[in-house]
């Protein structure tokens, strides 16, 4: 009978397996840690490299206990399920992101930790199955400057009553350069009405959007899209007191006084295509970006790529 106790110290280690997956499932894996590890502490980062590189406010990012590794459930794997990319040559992670829908999976060390010999993952918390805080725990605030502000760091301070600590490393800090990688330049930019400049960190797509126009605060459908970008008064109208505008102020103010309309999305089809909680979106007719982007969004003079979840046409 003695043979068949179980000491304390005779116990395998308690685990639990993660699962995690992009929303076109093209990339599947899962990460076993420690029970006494949970919850990952997540960071959320606001570097230039991250907002440029996720096209998000900033990234979501749970670094794994040291020596534990993604593993990648078949077909799925990093050759044939992710797209890398190393924003320069001072970088010392490679991002991935899935081939397919886009999603952000992680960030990989580009060298090995020398006690393990394994390189160290940072892994995109929003596409795991489980999300609670008994399993991944937003800790931080990365990397964040008032010139960024509002941000999610603005609207987060705090989850359930506890307080997220704001990380912002001195310049001469070891840490600092990790995130001070600006997008690539535009010399060829020249744009004497001030549009805002669009780009992704590589500037492979970088368009302008205009300023709202009058043809669009006079279409009736474009207008929606459009908002006041100050409260607008007028003697006749008693609804104009106040900072929110109502659609009598919407409909009186001028293409000049119009802001475009933008929007923070949680639901889970932006979680899954972007890796990130939430999303920020703005809203612009195609027609008016600046050079025209092909109708079809994809081909030989583009170096955009299209995903559909669906086969239905919106």
């Amino acid at each position: 009978m003695a043979a068949d106790l179980h000491l304390p110290h005779q116990l395998p280690a308690a685990f639990k397996t993660l699962t995690a997956q992009c929303h076109c499932k093209s990339v599947h894996f899962t990460v076993t840690v420690p029970t006494e590890a949970l919850p990952l502490p997540v960071h959320l980062c606001h570097c230039s490299v991250c907002r440029y590189t996720h096209g998000t406010f900033c990234c979501f990012h749970a670094p794994l206990p040291l020596g534990i590794q993604p593993a990648f459930v078949a077909p799925s794997s990093i050759e044939s399920s992710l797209t890398k990319y190393i924003h320069s040559p001072f970088a010392a992670s490679e991002r991935f992101f899935c081939s397919t829908c886009g999603c952000h999976i992680g960030d990989r060390d580009l060298k090995p930790d020398a006690e393990t010999g394994k390189p160290e993952w940072r892994v995109a918390s929003s596409i795991f199955t489980a999300t609670d805080e008994a399993t991944f725990q937003i800790r931080s605030h990365v990397f964040t400057t008032p010139s960024l502000e509002p941000n999610l760091a603005t609207w987060l301070p705090s989850v359930a009553g506890r307080k997220i600590r704001v990380w912002n490393p001195a310049p001469d800090d070891p840490n600092f350069p990790l995130a001070a990688a600006d997008p690539a330049p535009v010399p060829d930019h020249d744009d004497p009405d001030n549009n805002l400049l669009m780009q992704c960190h590589c500037a492979g797509v970088r368009f302008t959007i205009p300023r709202p126009s009058a043809e669009e605060a006079a279409d009736p459908f474009l207008r929606r899209f459009l908002r006041p970008s100050r409260p607008v008064h007028h003697p006749s109208n008693s609804h104009s007191k106040g900072d929110n505008p109502t659609p009598d102020n919407d409909a009186m103010a001028t293409h000049r006084d119009l802001k475009r309309v933008a929007c923070l999305c949680l639901c889970a089809d932006c979680r899954l295509v972007s890796g990130a909680h939430a999303v920020p979106w703005t809203f612009v007719p195609l027609r008016v970006l600046s050079p025209p982007i092909p109708p079809q969004l994809e081909g030989p003079d583009t170096t955009l790529r299209v995903y559909r979840s669906s086969e239905q046409d919106l």
